[in-house]
């Protein structure tokens, strides 16, 4: 199996605004959309909308047990876990048990994210 896909079809355009996902425990300022899911191993491919304001202080820092990678569309973000503010055209590939962020956005931001739970290196 591999993951879902739906060919040639525009993510930001307003007839796909209600397909866009409120992130639980966001206040609103956060936003999500998959698109793409593998059932089988759970690796996906999400865009992360930042909205102007956004602070995920709340949700604290985050690492996964497995690699996962992101792309900066547009915007910018600042990464408290790396002191460092992550713009439009920035590319990370964070191995398994990284932590990065939270994170602080002034501006609109959107963030291309490929996860891999396919890859797992927890402890079993």
């Amino acid at each position: 199996m591999s993951k879902s896909t739906e060919t040639y079809w525009n993510v930001l355009a307003e007839e796909n605004k209600d397909k866009w996902e409120p992130i639980e425990g966001s206040a609103g300022m956060l936003d999500q959309l998959t698109l793409a899911f593998d059932k089988k191993t759970g690796d996906y491919t999400r865009l992360t909308r930042f909205k102007a304001g956004a602070d995920t202080k709340i949700f604290g820092g985050k690492s996964h047990d497995y690699p996962e990678e992101i792309f900066i569309i547009s915007g910018r973000l600042y990464d408290v876990a790396f002191q460092q503010w992550l713009e439009a055209g920035h590319f990370a590939s964070r191995p398994p048990g990284e932590v990065h962020g939270p994170f602080i956005c002034e501006e609109d931001c959107l963030v291309m994210e490929v996860s891999f739970p396919s890859q797992c290196v927890s402890a079993t």
